[in-house]
């Protein structure tokens, strides 16, 4: 039996991207708390790898955006990843804040009773890599919880392999278009979502996707008319950078 048949969705509705969304700098331990403080109950970060096989949060190929720092991030090992500043960029408030490990963040969520996305998002030619890496720890590390972690991917290498690593875990197809054949995707990597740009949804394709037996998450929903819009067509569960009027208790 499918994993959309069997997996008992309890996800909230809305979810925090990146952590914080606007209010904090991205993907770092400073974000978690941030989103966690504005009151979301489910949090979402992007996890990949350093040249030495660290899981760390990043969403870039690059450090240039997010940190003070140039170059790879696939180039770098955690300890040239950990001297650089992941805050400054944001504000001053944040000056100063490392780069979270994927396991920091996984004892925050868990001790806070907080759900999680993670995104697997590999460094070029590193998908299986890391999906298997990524995979590994989470099974490991929520291996006693009952708030398991929704992982996701825009790479299918990468799902895949967290499917055939950790196929007890549920799994969300990431995609910004709408392939003819995405339901076939779906089933073949035994995924009970889909996690979809926002702007490529209206109400026929969240019931088209609702029939087939999948979940629909929508990315990235700023704008609260289309927030409101989306939860009222039901959609499942929005991502969000905007915590101040996108919130949880829309839901």
């Amino acid at each position: 039996m499918s994993a959309k048949n069997t997996f008992e969705w309890r996800y909230p509705r809305l979810i925090a991207h990146r952590g914080g969304g606007f209010m904090a700098p991205e993907n770092t331990l400073a974000a978690m708390r941030c989103g966690h403080e504005y009151g979301f109950s489910m949090l979402e970060f992007d996890v990949k790898l350093s040249q030495d096989n660290v899981l760390v949060l990043m969403h870039d190929d690059t450090v240039d955006r997010t940190s003070n720092g140039i170059g790879l991030a696939a180039s770098k090992t955690f300890r040239e990843l950990s001297e650089l500043d992941f805050g400054a960029w944001h504000s001053a408030f944040y000056t100063g804040e490392p780069i979270a490990t994927f396991l920091s963040v996984a004892r925050f969520t868990q001790e806070n009773n907080l759900f999680c996305n993670i995104e697997i998002k590999p460094c070029p030619n590193r998908e299986e890599e890391t999906g298997i890496l990524v995979a590994n720890a989470a099974r490991q590390w929520w291996h006693h919880s009952h708030l398991l972690p929704l992982i996701s991917s825009f790479s299918i290498e990468a799902l895949a392999a967290a499917q055939k690593t950790a196929p007890e875990l549920p799994r969300a197809l990431l995609t910004e278009d709408l392939a003819d054949n995405f339901i076939e995707v779906l089933e073949r990597l035994d995924c009970v979502a889909i996690n979809i740009k926002q702007s490529l949804l209206d109400q026929e394709k969240i019931a088209r996707i609702h029939q087939a037996g999948y979940k629909v998450c929508a990315w990235t929903v700023n704008d609260y008319q289309r927030a409101r819009q989306l939860l009222q067509w039901g959609c499942d569960a929005l991502f969000t950078d905007e915590l101040l009027r996108v919130t949880p208790e829309m839901a």
